[in-house]
């Protein structure tokens, strides 16, 4: 199962563990179980202080096994084969419960151990899905810090009848005791929020007795990171409100036009931008949602929804964009279930379906041509005469045998009962309606800015974004802004982070100039 270079490598972890681990492991005759016994072998081997157990006859999914404390049972639990990127999630899991302490604040260790209440949680991922080991390990991690907390992670792949069952259309899908809990990428800290709401309360409270900053940035993907750096390099006070860090990076499976570097995935490159800012003496504030910008004669406002106030000499906006809806009848009733924007993460529960594919730019045909590989066919849906996706990329689609083309076609509503059955479009040369049957619809129809809680205070343009002058001055002096939420043309990383760097400098300028002494 593991090759040489990934034991010797697996051994090279292992050796980090101070305490012995049980692998307790329920399999049957199947296939899939031959596959699981192996990996368990493969892994015991690297390690003397790891210990393989059979438990026939437990009621437990088959192939399914957790990772356990000495004479436990009930560890971190992997059901179905924990390859591809969950392999990480299967590793991390062993160092924890080998005694190998995790890079989380004890403040959040603390948070967890308290929890008062049993919490059963299942997380169903697909093995492709580049945001669902997040979720397993933040759930993992609870598990093994509190033993009212238990946690299995589901390979959709191998339960598919369950994922049939919970009619699940995207992952990661999580359930906690028995029901849903939430889907898509989760933070540590966010799961934590959803069953901790004092938690928020206590942490609203302690962010609004803090100082005001030199310079407070709103937003934490690459034009925020690359604000704070910058910010935080001239020596004055800085602080990052987020409400994701790393932002839509999160969402990227692959990077490859960031200069000198060749090739990386959107979370490695958030993680980096993270530690790249913490190097720094930058308040890094996770988990904050603005929803209002209050300007003042000396000091600017922002208020948080989760309660809390925020106050700075400057401030800087960059909180990005979001996948654009397609605001028609079907789609929000149907997301989840049918209705998915990541090809990467929720293509492979579609492995053999037909699906379409809506969105005729680089995006979009992107998606077509990974989902082809999947799934049994892919229409592809674009309103304009033509695509606008590269030329190189249109060539591809083309040549897959299992592609449909429609252009000059708007999407009219999507159709299902309790799950996607198809969609109708109008043809816009005739005026017809027509309907494809499918099962899933992917929709890739590009950005819009968030930035709805700032109507009323800093000007927009027509589309919703902030409008700024060359050096990122919004309509409000002392307030700055970068990144995909302006009206600065082409959304790419490496523009929006210069964009950053040029806001803070700007902010530094501007801090400079209004602080200094009046002349004689």
């Amino acid at each position: 199962m593991l090759d040489a270079a990934t034991k010797a490598q697996l051994s090279s972890y292992l050796e980090r563990i101070s305490q012995p681990i049980e692998i307790v492991a329920v399999l049957d005759d199947s296939p899939a179980s031959a596959q699981t016994r192996e990996l368990l072998q493969d892994i015991a081997s690297t390690s003397k202080l790891v210990t393989v157990i059979d438990q026939p006859g437990s009621s437990a999914r088959k192939p399914s096994f957790s990772v356990n404390k000495p004479g436990q049972t009930d560890g971190p639990r992997f059901a179905g084969l924990p390859m591809g990127h969950e392999f990480t999630s299967l590793i991390l899991a062993m160092l924890q419960q080998g005694g190998y302490p995790p890079k989380v604040e004890q403040a959040i260790l603390d948070q967890i151990k308290q929890l008062d209440g049993d919490f059963e949680f299942e997380v169903y991922v697909s093995l492709t899905c580049h945001n669902c080991p997040d979720v397993v390990q933040a759930l993992n991690l609870m598990a093994v810090q509190n033993p009212r907390i238990k946690a299995t992670m589901i390979e959709g792949g191998t339960f598919q009848k369950e994922i049939e069952d919970r009619q699940i259309m995207g992952v990661p899908t999580v359930f906690m005791n028995g029901q849903m809990f939430g889907s898509g990428r989760m933070s540590l800290e966010e799961i934590l929020a959803k069953i901790d709401t004092s938690g928020v309360e206590r942490e609203a409270k302690k962010l609004s007795a803090k100082e005001a900053f030199d310079v407070l940035i709103v937003g934490g993907g690459p034009a925020g990171a690359a604000a704070a750096v910058y910010a935080a390099r001239k020596g004055i006070r800085t602080g990052v409100a987020a409400e994701r860090f790393g932002g839509q990076v999160l969402d990227t499976l692959g990077i490859e036009n960031f200069i000198s570097v060749k090739e990386t995935q959107g979370p490695h490159f958030a993680l980096a931008l993270d530690e790249h800012v913490r190097h720094y003496d930058v308040d890094v504030m996770n988990l904050q949602r603005a929803s209002a910008l209050v300007p003042g004669d000396g000091l600017v406002e922002v208020q948080m929804e989760s309660g809390a106030t925020l106050k700075a000499k400057t401030v800087i906006l960059s909180t990005g964009a979001r996948w654009r809806n397609i605001n028609v009848p079907g789609e929000q009733e149907f997301k989840n279930k049918g209705v998915a924007y990541c090809p990467h993460c929720d293509g492979p529960l579609f492995k053999g379906k037909r699906v379409a594919v809506i969105g005729g730019g680089n995006s979009g045909v992107e998606a077509a041509i990974d989902l082809a590989g999947i799934v049994g066919h892919v229409t592809l849906i674009e309103y304009d005469t033509q695509l606008r996706a590269d030329a190189v990329l249109q060539r591809k689609l083309t040549s897959l045998p299992n592609v449909t083309v429609l252009t000059n076609a708007q999407t009219t509503s999507i159709t299902g009962t309790d799950k996607v059955n198809g969609l109708t479009y109008k043809d816009r040369a005739t005026g017809e309606e027509k309907r494809v049957d499918l099962e899933g619809v992917f929709i890739q129809i590009g950005l819009v800015p968030n930035t709805d809680w700032l109507k009323g205070t800093v000007e927009l343009s027509r589309h919703g974004e902030i409008i700024v002058d060359a050096k990122g001055q919004t309509s409000v002096p002392g307030v700055f802004a970068a990144g995909d939420c302006t009206t600065v043309p082409y959304k790419q990383i490496i523009i929006a982070a210069g964009d950053g760097a040029k806001a803070a400098l700007s902010a530094f300028d501007h801090l400079i100039r209004t602080s200094a002494p009046v002349a004689a």
